[in-house]
């Protein structure tokens, strides 16, 4: 995906309007509306300016009762487009912004089925201005401008016709003028179009920096990195700066030399017009008419520039929201099913999974046990470089399995694999005996509770959080699960205790506290699989003897795979397996490694150390 937090020249202008016209599709009836009482409106306008002929021409003559006829028709007119025009702005409001909200609905929906692949190749920046620069033009672009560019094209092509009716001879100097603004016009977007482009690169780079110095403010004042990153950000600025004004000074000639070129076109045009009158080759209200036609003329072709690039950066946005829109959603060919069988005793499934089985295809059940198993698994985040290599271990039910080694070797990878968040390129991964790929990743995944080094609170109360692992756990479940976290007694500490508001992906708790939150978030969920990936590893030394009784309970019965630094929170597991440059060096239980005063031995010792 594209850098930038704003959009490009649209690449596919076929397909975008496409896209965009089947979502303008979901108001059909406000837009038939629209168009209805604009049509009304730029006739109006139009039909407005053609009575001056006829009041003209009976002042003329003298004819007064006609002359009040003619002003009470042109009266009327006018209020009709009055009318009209209050209508479609108040209903094209109400469309566009339905319109927006299928759009930011079905984008949200979609980017929720994308592969985690996704989200690790993207920047976040780059994900936020879909729902922000990108989607805001496009409604700008419905409120302020579609309807506009509309009644332009009517008043264009209204006004042409009815200069034709008034007077041929003139209107071929006026279409020669025309054909000169097109041409300038066309001139002038051709050259901006590359800058505008440029232009939304840089401040979706702009963006992205700004969101990522302020995400980590804490880590610039510790080292007083402000003037560096002023710095930078300077640069970044004038990169933006000097993009807009290139942009802007191709853009900004467009309505000068319009109207300049309009200007002239009415001079002219007023001196060979009366040439015509006092030949008697036209009458005097036609003429004050026209003139009035030709002043006219200027502004849809003024409106039809001013929004030209403004609608070309729209597009733009929408064909970047299509993209995405666009992207494969994540693949599950998995047809095995978790269901709940009361039939199941639970000498036969694994702890937290009593009635639960495994539903095969083929109508098969089979009990989930815990039982996870790798075969000569490969596999690498490119095709370039591989993480794991042939690897193979087994992790029966119950047990607890600790994974060591140095940064890279492939720990979190092996659990990311687990989840499906990834797969395998080579070999297999089994899950009670049955290929995690023939497994729906839903049921895969409500199988599994997970705890990440790095832990995301979102904006509710404690017990929202906590409940965040299962959405219908009542009071008493939320209070066990923090029970067994061991953070019970911190959250009634807390001035609301349980309903403690938590915002700023809990800001206002210690980075232990929201660990301990994590933890009883996956207790909560009671899976019969746990992954703790360096669950403890914010947590000091007190606390994380305290959690260790609770986890200890919590993985009773479980099958658990536990990524550690800490070697000292891995001593109890059943096997602990030494992992470096994706393949396993050694394996065995903490005494037993110790014995082979290998690697795992040089680290616990401190010979070595894990980096």
């Amino acid at each position: 995906m594209p850098r930038g937090g704003a959009p490009k020249r649209p690449k596919d202008l076929r397909r975008t309007l496409r896209s965009f016209f089947s979502y303008l599709g979901h108001a059909k009836l406000s837009l038939l509306v629209v168009a209805v009482l604009v049509t009304i409106s730029g006739a109006a306008n139009l039909v407005g300016t053609y009575m001056i002929k006829p009041i003209v021409n009976s002042l003329v003559v003298g004819d007064i009762e006609g002359f009040l006829r003619s002003v009470k028709i042109t009266a009327l007119i006018y209020a009709a487009g009055v009318a009209s025009c209050m209508g479609y702005t108040q209903t094209m409001v109400i469309a566009a912004q339905k319109v927006v909200f299928d759009i930011r609905r079905d984008l949200l929906a979609h980017i929720e089925t994308l592969p985690l692949r996704f989200f690790d190749q993207t920047n976040r920046g780059d994900v936020m201005s879909y729902f922000t620069n990108d989607v805001d033009t496009i409604s700008e672009a419905l409120n302020n401008s579609f309807a506009n560019l509309v009644q332009a094209v009517i008043l264009a092509v209204g006004t042409l016709v009815l200069l034709f009716v008034l007077n041929w001879r003139l209107t071929l100097i006026t279409v020669v003028f025309d054909v000169l603004i097109m041409l300038y016009v066309r001139f002038s977007s051709t050259r901006s179009k590359h800058f505008f482009s440029l232009q939304q690169d840089t401040l979706g780079t702009l963006d992205g920096y700004v969101e990522e110095m302020v995400a980590g403010q804490k880590v610039v004042k510790v080292f007083n990195r402000e003037s560096r990153n002023l710095a930078d950000f300077k640069s970044v600025n004038e990169d933006l700066r000097m993009a807009g004004t290139t942009a802007q000074t191709y853009a900004a000639t467009m309505v000068p030399v319009t109207v300049c070129l309009t200007y002239a076109n009415y001079a002219i045009v007023a001196v060979t017009g009366a040439i015509l009158a006092i030949a008697g080759q036209t009458d005097v209200g036609s003429l004050a008419s026209y003139l009035v036609f030709v002043r006219q003329a200027a502004m849809p072709f003024n409106q039809i520039t001013q929004l030209g690039t403004f609608l070309l950066t729209a597009l733009a946005g929408a064909e970047r929201v299509f993209d995405v829109m666009g992207l494969k959603s994540e693949l599950d060919e998995g047809t095995t099913l978790l269901v709940h069988d009361d039939k199941i005793g639970t000498d036969k499934t694994a702890s937290g999974a009593s009635g639960w089985t495994w539903q095969t295809r083929d109508g098969q059940h089979i009990p989930l046990a815990g039982d996870v198993r790798f075969h000569n698994v490969s596999f690498g985040y490119e095709p370039k470089t591989v993480v794991l290599k042939n690897l193979s271990l087994f992790a029966k039910p119950g047990q607890k399995i600790a994974f060591v080694g140095s940064t890279g070797a492939g720990k979190t990878t092996i659990t990311n694999l687990i989840n499906r968040f990834y797969d395998v390129d080579a070999g297999c991964i089994t899950y009670d005996g049955i290929d995690v790929r023939d497994i729906s990743k839903a049921a895969l995944r409500r199988s599994l509770g997970i705890v990440l080094q790095d832990t995301h609170l979102f904006t509710g109360t404690i017990a929202d959080n906590i409940r965040f692992g299962k959405l219908d756990a009542t009071d008493d479940q939320v209070v066990k699960a923090a029970k067994i976290a061991n953070a019970d007694s911190f959250i009634r500490r807390l001035p609301n205790g349980y309903d403690t508001f938590v915002n700023s992906d809990g800001a206002n708790l210690s980075q232990g506290q929201r660990q301990l939150l994590a933890i009883a978030r996956a207790a909560v969920a009671d899976p019969p699989v746990l992954i703790l990936d360096e669950a403890t590893s914010s947590i000091d030394t007190r606390t994380e003897w305290l959690i260790e009784r609770g986890m200890d309970h919590l993985m009773e019965g479980r099958t658990v795979f536990v990524i550690a630094h800490r070697l000292s929170t891995v001593r109890n597991a059943d096997a602990i397996m030494v992992l470096e440059h994706g393949k396993i060096i050694e394996r065995g239980t903490h005494e037993e490694l110790l014995a082979q005063k290998g690697e795992y031995y040089q680290l616990y010792t401190g010979s070595a150390e894990l980096e």
